[in-house]
């Protein structure tokens, strides 16, 4: 198994205004505040390559419990200013919290093709079989690829409502299913989009039209641990 957990929250956006203060607060003060609630295993950014969302953000959890925890929610209902005067510069924002039903793999990539679709009526049996008995094999019998993941959405959980919730311009988007592809080399990657992932090819198997796929470079990763053991001073955000 390559991702941590039974559960994930996945998270596509753009941010207007300036990144450099988007990634500072992210990586200072945000990431090591979502890792340090209990339950929480790892999280990670990474930036488009090509067109947009910018940005996804992924946190691996135990449960999906854990992502409507008193901790977790404790900390969505009092966002800090930066926290506040970021998230207001979000848009296009989809949100999901998600079971992870599947993950193979080992490690995380360098690279990341993430992919948002729904079953057509009639055909979630069909398209999940797909994805779990041969698309998630052959991604990882490729030797540059370190990891293929299958999630499907909490709803309920989705929706739980949050003081940072409304910070946003708009309500989130929710996902039905997410794929996520992880590797270091940029052609195999490709390779997956415009293949096994095209949306034509998605659609002969079951999909709805219009699944979402997007192509990501990491840029930041920190575990449980790595917050625990990070010096003073390395966590609290940048020295005004």
């Amino acid at each position: 198994m390559s991702l941590l957990g039974e559960a994930a929250m996945v998270f596509w956006h753009d941010i207007t205004d300036g990144d450099d203060d988007y990634k500072d607060w992210h990586s200072n003060e945000h990431m090591s505040e979502r890792v340090g609630v209990p339950g929480f295993l790892r999280g990670r950014r990474a930036r488009s390559l090509r067109g947009e969302p910018q940005y996804f953000i992924m946190y691996e959890v135990d449960s999906v419990e854990v992502l409507t925890s008193r901790a977790y929610l404790d900390r969505l209902n009092d966002p800090s200013p930066w926290t506040e005067q970021v998230l207001s510069r979000y848009r296009n924002s989809n949100r999901t919290l998600c079971r992870l039903d599947d993950s193979r793999g080992l490690g995380a990539g360098r690279f990341l093709v993430t992919c948002r679709m729904a079953p057509a009526e009639g055909c979630g049996n069909l398209l999940r079989h797909w994805l779990q008995n041969t698309f998630l094999e052959q991604c990882v019998s490729v030797s540059s690829i370190v990891g293929a993941h299958f999630l499907t959405a909490d709803e309920v959980a989705s929706h739980t409502p949050t003081e940072e919730k409304k910070l946003r311009s708009r309500p989130d988007e929710i996902a039905n299913w997410v794929v996520i592809v992880e590797g270091y080399d940029e052609d195999a990657m490709q390779a997956v989009m415009t293949e096994e992932l095209a949306v034509e090819h998605l659609e002969r198997l079951g999909a709805l039209p219009g699944s979402q796929i997007n192509f990501y470079e990491l840029e930041h990763i920190a575990s449980a641990t790595d917050v625990q053991n990070a010096r003073p001073g390395r966590v609290n955000g940048p020295k005004r």
